[in-house]
């Protein structure tokens, strides 16, 4: 499992655009998301790389972990 913080997630919207991405690529990925602090868990067979690349293309590039 890996963990981002994505700061520009605000909304159910953002948090939708979050999962698309991620099962984008992992349609299989497990992904839990804490609006209130702005943490995603990520449980994906991806490398985390390549998880970093497809939330950065979604518009939610995570800053560094906390």
């Amino acid at each position: 499992m890996v963990s981002f913080h994505l700061p520009d997630i605000s909304c159910g919207h953002c948090v939708a655009h979050v999962t698309e991405a991620v099962h984008g690529l992992d349609p299989a990925a497990q992904v839990s998301i804490d609006l209130a602090s702005k943490q995603v868990e990520v449980e994906s067979s991806q490398p985390r790389e390549a998880l970093v690349t497809a939330l950065t293309k979604a518009g939610y590039p995570p800053s560094a972990m906390q």
